[in-house]
């Protein structure tokens, strides 16, 4: 058997596809699995950690902006989307997948429309209520349509290829327990605060969260941080960090990095964790019952992630805060509330658990499967 998972750009779109593919490695052995990726992205450090191989697409994604910039580039990447799929068509002929299977980011068409072209079964998941441009423009062609709600349906213009399978998370993430997680990360009974804004970093929330070392700093560090800078904040939080006030190097309570790779056990050993709302996160904290602090990115396509937040707060496992809403003092203030107030969190932490779908992963392999089989 021979798989192709093709994704990228972000943790969000390339974390469901490896979960997925290590199911399928523990039901067949001897699968050969390829992910196609872009050149660039955060694909080229998790898929070989992961122990994956990796081909790299060339190219970009759209710009939304209607500028002449804007409209350059989305000229340079209707260039790139045909030189991506000759490429992956080679590709294809050299592994010869059984099935392709796409889970958002800019190599996910190309390989896609390759393979359908090809008359290899396609599937594409989406992580989100409503579909982005790639799930759009693959959906038309491809066998299979994965979403994780009920209602993402009625945004499909064929209903009959939409499969409700909710989203991929790794094991690790409901399987690793608070106490061992602790005692791999060093950490005894402090309280513990993560935040992440996102792979490619959130420029306004790491300034924010600059602030807040400085807050932590003046109470003289009730509680260990971790946080993750991002992609675009390695160069320059350091510095303004230091501008706060805050020497890193001679702070034990803080642990600043790029990415956080060990993402199960850091929100296993977590009390509170503060992030974006996109689909992966949201799943990946439910599924840890970590309470959160959810500062939705207003920068998304359809407001998706203020959506998708809202719906761990109706259920009662997040307190949410919009961006224009948000300061340092406002995080501090609620992380401590929340650290004072135990059986609420025991609460959220119910709630989360409930909402997740544990089996995602293996039901997109019996997809995978049939498609095969067919």
């Amino acid at each position: 058997m021979n798989v192709i998972f093709t994704c990228g750009g972000t943790g969000g779109h390339i974390n469901p596809a490896i979960a997925v593919a290590d199911i399928l490695k523990e039901r067949h052995p001897d699968c050969n699995i390829l992910f196609i990726g872009a050149k660039g992205h955060m694909e080229e450090q998790l898929v070989p950690r992961a122990g994956y191989r990796l081909e790299c697409l060339p190219g970009s994604g759209l710009s939304r902006k209607l500028n002449l910039a804007g409209i350059k580039k989305n000229v340079q990447a209707v260039k790139s989307v045909f030189t991506a799929v000759k490429q992956c068509k080679r590709i294809i002929r050299d592994f010869q997948p059984d099935v392709i299977i796409g889970t958002g980011g800019y190599a996910s068409f190309p390989a896609l429309y390759a393979g359908s072209r090809m008359g290899i079964p396609t599937c594409v998941h989406e992580s989100n209520a409503v579909p982005g441009l790639t799930t759009k423009m693959a959906a038309n062609t491809a066998d299979r349509v994965l979403v994780c709600f009920e209602e993402s349906k009625k945004h499909y213009k064929h209903p009959q290829k939409v499969q409700v399978v909710g989203m991929p998370i790794r094991r690790d993430f409901w399987e690793t327990q608070r106490a061992q997680a602790r005692r791999e990360l060093g950490i005894g009974q402090e309280p513990l605060v993560v935040s992440t804004f996102g792979s490619q970093g959130a420029k306004v929330m790491n300034e924010m969260t600059a602030q807040l070392f400085a807050l932590e700093q003046q109470a003289g560090f009730p509680f260990r941080h971790i946080h993750a800078v991002g992609k675009f904040g390695t160069e320059w939080m350091p510095q303004a960090v230091k501008e706060q006030g805050v020497d890193l190097e001679n702070c034990p309570s803080i642990d600043m990095r790029e990415y956080i790779y060990n993402m199960p056990t850091v929100l296993a050993a977590a009390d509170v964790v503060l992030g974006r709302s996109g689909s992966g996160t949201c799943n990946e904290i439910a599924a840890t019952g970590t309470p959160c602090i959810l500062i939705p990115s207003p920068n998304v396509t359809n407001n998706h992630q203020e959506k998708n937040a809202r719906i761990l707060e109706s259920r009662g496992g997040a307190v949410v805060i919009p961006e224009t809403e948000c300061s340092a003092q406002k995080i501090f203030d609620q992380i401590n509330a929340l650290m004072q107030d135990e059986p609420r969190r025991k609460e959220m932490s119910q709630a989360l658990r409930s909402m997740v779908i544990l089996d995602s992963a293996e039901r997109i392999c019996d997809i995978l499967e049939e498609l095969i089989k067919r």
